[in-house]
């Protein structure tokens, strides 16, 4: 079936314009939300980048690692607010992405080494001995190999809706998600994909893609609007770049996790595309670790399960800073 660009099975033309003004007024709201929370900002140099972060609250120091790879923290502002209020949260642009500039973007300067030097670049900036950490999706993997290098310099772990510590996710994620997706939206994201292949990488574009995708990932549907401008905003180059070295470096942390000691919260959606199996690998990698399943939840816990997910995360944190 021939997918016109206004009209197809999925987004009527009025649905088209109701989404879009539902991701303006979020897009609005969350400029009055960052200028009204965010305490401080800066870039600082890190192995040949310009890293950019931002800093909400006071209290222990909690770094917040967000998913993609390729994609900037800005989606990740709400979710450092909220934490804020009981921790000193603290969010970046990995390098390349946002506002963390590089004068190269390739395989030489896209590395998982180089992501690792850059949190403990920042850590080092910050005057900061040891922080917890929570990585969601890509960047729990990026936290699990963090912990991998430096951690002696982690209070407390927290893996949120990881992609986990090997490259098992590579085998179904794809088949997860397009699982969740009727073959009328999955037609659409064929469609937006290789229109944005073919040069065409307009945030219209770029949106009507996100539109068809996000339902795989959240099971509250009001949400599809904030996923959904949240997936205009990955770089397609650094996704490829990270996804090759993760593989050139055959990416496994399982051996080096078992001397951990620090306390980890493994905690996802029981719809998540990321699978049971991969959270309970995780789980059984560290020798401290609770594990959480979400019910009514998929990829974005905070969001399709806020209650549950806050009161999971504060809970830990909590035990993890008394000790």
């Amino acid at each position: 079936m021939e997918i016109i660009p206004l009209v197809n099975p999925v987004i009527s033309r009025y649905q088209i314009r109701y989404y879009m003004k539902i991701c303006l007024l979020s897009f609005i709201a969350s400029l009055f939300c960052l200028s009204s929370f965010s305490q401080s900002e800066g870039t600082i140099d890190s192995e040949g980048s310009k890293l950019y972060y931002r800093v909400y609250g006071s209290g222990e120091p909690l770094l917040i690692i967000n998913g993609g790879p390729g994609m900037n923290s800005e989606g990740f502002a709400g979710l450092a607010i909220t934490l804020s209020k009981n921790n000193r949260a603290i969010i970046y642009d990995q390098r390349g992405t946002g506002r963390s500039v590089l004068k190269t973007t390739d395989s030489s300067t896209i590395t998982m080494d180089l992501m690792v030097k850059d949190i403990e670049n920042l850590r080092r900036y910050l005057h900061i001995d040891k922080w917890s950490i929570l990585g969601h999706s890509f960047g729990g993997m990026l936290a699990s190999y963090y912990a991998t290098l430096f951690p002696q310099h982690i209070r407390s772990l927290i893996l949120s809706s990881s992609g986990g510590i090997d490259l098992g996710l590579l085998s179904y994620v794809s088949t997860a998600i397009n699982s969740k997706l009727t073959a009328a939206q999955l037609e659409s994201v064929n469609y937006w994909t290789n229109k944005i292949s073919g040069g065409d990488t307009s945030h219209y574009a770029r949106l009507q893609r996100g539109l068809a995708l996000a339902p795989a990932y959240v099971y509250d549907k009001k949400n599809i609007p904030v996923i959904a401008e949240r997936l205009t905003q990955g770089n397609s180059r650094i996704n490829n770049f990270v996804w090759q070295n993760l593989q050139k470096i055959k990416f496994d942390c399982a051996g080096k996790l078992s001397a951990a000691l620090f306390p980890v919260l493994v905690i996802q959606g029981k719809q998540d595309i990321v699978s049971a199996a991969t959270a309970e690998k995780a789980h059984k990698a560290f020798t401290n670790s609770t594990l959480v399943f979400l019910d009514h939840s998929v990829h974005y816990g905070w969001l399709d399960n806020p209650d549950s997910y806050f009161e999971a995360v504060n809970v830990f944190l909590r035990k993890a800073q008394q000790n």
